[in-house]
């Protein structure tokens, strides 16, 4: 006696059902951590803010970017990192030595990342316009002519271009989880 054809095709969709459900539980349980090759790094990051303490949120970038790459299984050396970070927009002012107060966290943080070899460079032009001279600046801040000729002269040299978004924060991370 043979199978009623509606009860094969029943079977089969539930095989069909069944082998899905367990590909999907697969895919679910979890992701695979890769360690992709990476080449020493030669990066510049292009900072314009509205606002001078938002360079603290853009300086999470750089972390971001630089900690992975000193921190096993890379462990490159800081200092065969090139790592350049233009700035000229609000931002300016944080490096403006004079307001140091005002801005000390993240002077300091700025500080931490020049003596890892980052590089920090001050477009002329907005320096200028907050009536700044290279005098103005920290020792570890180099003021070049122009932010745009700057980065766009670093990207012709083979310097991958990062530009950090910075947004307001609406939620804790304990909020969104």
């Amino acid at each position: 006696m043979s199978a009623h054809p509606l009860a094969t095709r029943r079977g089969a969709f539930n095989v069909l059902a069944a082998t899905i459900l367990l590909l999907n539980a697969a895919a679910v349980r979890g992701g695979e951590l890769k360690f992709p090759p990476y080449l020493e790094p030669k990066v510049v990051f292009d900072v314009f803010l509205a606002d001078p303490q938002h360079l603290g949120s853009a300086l999470h970038w750089v972390r971001s970017y630089v900690n992975p790459l000193t921190e096993s299984p890379y462990d490159m050396a800081p200092e065969f990192m090139e790592v350049v970070i233009v700035i000229h927009g609000t931002e300016v002012v944080t490096l403006a030595s004079h307001n140091y107060e005002k801005y000390r966290d993240i002077v300091d943080r700025m500080r931490y990342y020049a003596s890892l070899g980052v590089h920090f460079r001050v477009c002329g032009l907005a320096a200028a316009e907050y009536g700044y001279n290279a005098d103005s600046f920290y020792d570890f801040v180099e003021v070049v002519p122009s932010a745009m000729v700057e980065i766009a002269d670093l990207q012709r040299r083979g310097y991958g271009l990062i530009i950090p978004q910075v947004h307001e924060k609406r939620f804790t991370v304990e909020e969104l989880r």
